[in-house]
């Protein structure tokens, strides 16, 4: 990966040692977001274990149709985050912008989706600690699911909107024509957190939307 025209940070010999030292950057910290997802979804797991009946009921309360649309969003954005990135190894600008503004407006439309949920929670008093009501045998175990579901799916909400602002610099850099066929470790390390994005989502859609449902 190194090519004496491009340009890399001054701390670096070459862009080989750049893309190194940037990928191990990445790994780790993809691994420190892999532990605090981990804590969360240990919580969920033992909440579920000690009320799987409640968080059966309470799984009945998401609209498993929105949850449904918004993963296969997602998971096209995935699919045209590698293809942006497979641009920018053939060192093709244009086809790096317009994969990246289509994966741009593919996540868009899932916080907009995202959003439609928590929309439709409200309106059902739904929400914890705000406006929650619940008539049942397992109140407090509905409330627990809930608070669950708005904090994992909002911290993977304000990482998928991290990513379209890293996206969004990045295709302006690609319009500068920063990255060449030698060089393109920014968009190969952002499609690398898109993924890490994608992947906690294939795990929260099937524990808030399909809990009953299996």
């Amino acid at each position: 990966m190194s090519d004496k025209h491009t340009a890399v940070a001054e701390q670096f010999d070459d862009p080989e040692q750049e893309y190194h030292a940037a990928t191990l950057g990445m790994w780790i910290f993809l691994g420190t977001e892999i532990l605090f997802f981990g804590v969360l979804f240990a919580g969920y797991a033992v909440s579920r274990f000690n009320y799987p009946e409640a968080f059966a009921e309470a799984s009945r309360h998401t609209d498993v149709i929105l949850g449904t649309i918004s993963t296969g969003v997602l998971l096209t954005s995935g699919l045209t985050m590698a293809l942006a990135v497979r641009s920018a190894k053939l060192g093709r600008d244009k086809a790096i912008i317009g994969f990246l503004v289509l994966t741009i407006l593919l996540a868009i439309a899932f916080l907009f989706i995202e959003g439609t949920e928590y929309y439709q929670a409200y309106g059902e008093q739904l929400i914890p600690a705000f406006n929650f009501m619940y008539e049942g045998a397992h109140e407090k175990p509905v409330e627990l699911f809930f608070f669950l579901y708005f904090l994992m799916t909002g911290m993977h909400a304000v990482h998928v909107t991290i990513g379209i602002l890293i996206m969004a610099a990045i295709a302006i850099m690609a319009g500068r024509r920063r990255f060449t066929s030698y060089y393109y470790t920014p968009v190969e390390l952002t499609g690398l957190y898109w993924a890490f994005v994608d992947i906690v989502w294939i795990f929260l859609y099937p524990l808030f939307y399909l809990v009953a449902r299996t």
